[in-house]
C-alpha cells in the first residue's frame, strides 16, 4: 500500500500515526511545500516575542520520520492530482502514485481588498516563515497596525509589542475574539491589552495602506482615523487550501466535505484538518474548525481508515484556550448562540472585583458551550459536559452555573465500554 500524504502539519502527524497502528510496512510519503519538518504553529507567537529559539518549535524529530519510516519531501509543491490514475505531479514535474491520498493541506491566509496591500511591509502571521519575517522586521521598525482582532491577530500583535513595537489593532466586529468569544470577555479581553499600552480600534476597516516612495507610512480607516505605521500584519484569518482539490473534481464546500471516516467524494482521498469540512459534534452538521486538536484527530481517524481499521470520527468541538498578559481565556462549543431562539439558555457571570468572567450556554437539559476568562480552572470539566453531552437536571444545572462542576457529576455508567451519550436517559 502507498500512502501520500500532501501537507505537514499536525492533521500529518495524525495520519503517520493512525496508519502505523494497522499497517506497519505501507509505503508512506510526506509532501510539504515547507523547509522543516513539523512544528508547533501556536509556539510561532513565543518565537516572534524573542521567547524560544527555532530549535523550540518542532513536534517530532528526524527519528520520529525514520522510525515511521516517512520519506519527507520538504520544499516540495504538488501541483496536481489526478484522481483517476492516483497520482500527484510537484511543480518539478516528479509524479507521485498512491493508493491512498490524504490532503491536509491546511489554511491561507486571506487577503482582503484593500489598497496599498502589494508591496513591501505588509507580513501574514501563520507559518514559521512568516514568523521569521516579521521577527527580522521587528528589529527595524517602530510602529505596526494589525489588522484583525482574533486570536492570531492578537498574538501577533502581543508579540510584536514585546519586541518593543507600539501596536495599534484593527478589527471591523463590535469587539475583538469575535468568533470564539463574546461581547463580554472580547471587552474585558480589550481593557487588558489597553492597560498594557497596545490601541484597539473596533466597530472600524482598514480602508487603505498608505505609502510613500513604496514604503508604508501608515492605514487609513473607515471612520478618517490614520494610523502611523512601517509595517502592517493581515490576520483576519485563513480559509481552507481547497484550490488541489477542488481542481481534481473533489467535492467542496467551505471545506473539503468528507464523511464520519474521513473520506472525500473521491474513492482513495480522505481529507483532515483546517481544509477538512468534517462532522461537528454538536451541530451533527459538516464545519471547518481549524483547532489543533481536531487537526490531530482527524488526521489520526483518517490515517486508520486509509489503512483499512474502519474507525468513525465522532466529530470535531471548537474549542481556545489563550492567556494574553497574565489573563487566562478559554472558550468551548457553541457560545454565541442565535439571539431569537428559545431553545437556548445563556447564564452570564462577570466578577469585576476578581477579574474573572464565565459564561455557559444551555441546549434543553444539556451544556453546549462556555466562556471563562481569569478563572478557568474548571475548564476541563466544563468541556466534560459539552463533549459527552451530559443531560443535567436542575440541581446539576445550578451547579455548573455557580462555578462547581465535579466529576462525581458524571454518569456512574460513563466509563463503561457501550456509554451513548446521546441514548443516554439519566441525568446528572
Amino acid at each position: 500500500m502507498k500512502y501520500l500524504i500532501i501537507g505537514n502539519g499536525v492533521a500529518s502527524l495524525g495520519a503517520i500515526e493512525g496508519i502505523r497502528l494497522t499497517d506497519q510496512d505501507g509505503a508512506i510519503t510526506v509532501v510539504s511545500d515547507e523547509p522543516v519538518p513539523t512544528y508547533g504553529r501556536p509556539l510561532i507567537s513565543y518565537l516572534l516575542a524573542g521567547k524560544i529559539g527555532k530549535d523550540r518549535l518542532a513536534l517530532r524529530d528526524e527519528a520520529f520520520y525514520a522510525a515511521n519510516k516517512v520519506e519527507l519531501k520538504l520544499n516540495a509543491k504538488v501541483a496536481a492530482i489526478d484522481v483517476k490514475a492516483r497520482t500527484a505531479t510537484t511543480g518539478a514535474g516528479e509524479i507521485l502514485p498512491y493508493d491512498r491520498l490524504l490532503i491536509a493541506t491546511g489554511g491561507v491566509p486571506f487577503r482582503p481588498p484593500m489598497a496599498g496591500l502589494e508591496g513591501e511591509g505588509v507580513y501574514s502571521f501563520t507559518t514559521f516563515a512568516h514568523a521569521e519575517a516579521l521577527a527580522e522586521a521587528a528589529a527595524e521598525v517602530k510602529k505596526a497596525v494589525v489588522v484583525g482582532g482574533g486570536l492570531i491577530g492578537l498574538k501577533a500583535a502581543e508579540s510584536l509589542f514585546d519586541r518593543g513595537v507600539a501596536v495599534s489593532i484593527v478589527e471591523l466586529a463590535p469587539r475583538v475574539l469575535s468568533a470564539a468569544f463574546d461581547d463580554k470577555a472580547g471587552a474585558i479581553v480589550s481593557e487588558r491589552l489597553g492597560k498594557i499600552g497596545l490601541k484597539v480600534f473596533c466597530n472600524v476597516s482598514a480602508k487603505e495602506i498608505r505609502r510613500e516612495n513604496g514604503k508604508i507610512k501608515g492605514v487609513l480607516l473607515s471612520d478618517g482615523t490614520f494610523l502611523e505605521a512601517d509595517i502592517v500584519v493581515v490576520a483576519i484569518g485563513v480559509v481552507p487550501a481547497c484550490a488541489l482539490a477542488k481542481d481534481a473534481g473533489v467535492t467542496v464546500d467551505r471545506g473539503i466535505l468528507v464523511d464520519e471516516h474521513l473520506a472525500a467524494s473521491e474513492a482513495g482521498v480522505y481529507a483532515a484538518g483546517d481544509v477538512a469540512q468534517a462532522p461537528d459534534m454538536l451541530t451533527e452538521g459538516a464545519r471547518v474548525v481549524p483547532i489543533w486538536p481536531n487537526a490531530y484527530n482527524q488526521g489520526y481517524y483518517a490515517g486508520k481508515n486509509m489503512a483499512g481499521d474502519a474507525a468513525s470520527y465522532r466529530g470535531g468541538l471548537a474549542m481556545n484556550a489563550i492567556s494574553f498578559y497574565g489573563l487566562a481565556t478559554t472558550s468551548v462549543g457553541l457560545v454565541n448562540p442565535p439571539a431569537d431562539d428559545p431553545r437556548f439558555e445563556v447564564c452570564d457571570i462577570v466578577n469585576a472585583e476578581a477579574g474573572t468572567y464565565r459564561k455557559l450556554v444551555f441546549q434543553d437539559d444539556r451544556l453546549v458551550g462556555c466562556v471563562l476568562l481569569g478563572d478557568i480552572d474548571g475548564a476541563g470539566l466544563y468541556t466534560g459536559f459539552i463533549r459527552f453531552k451530559f443531560p443535567l437536571d436542575a440541581e446539576a444545572k445550578q451547579k455548573l452555573i455557580d462555578g462547581a462542576p465535579s466529576i462525581l457529576m458524571w454518569p456512574e455508567n460513563f466509563f463503561d465500554a457501550n456509554w451513548n451519550p446521546v441514548g443516554a436517559k439519566e441525568t446528572v
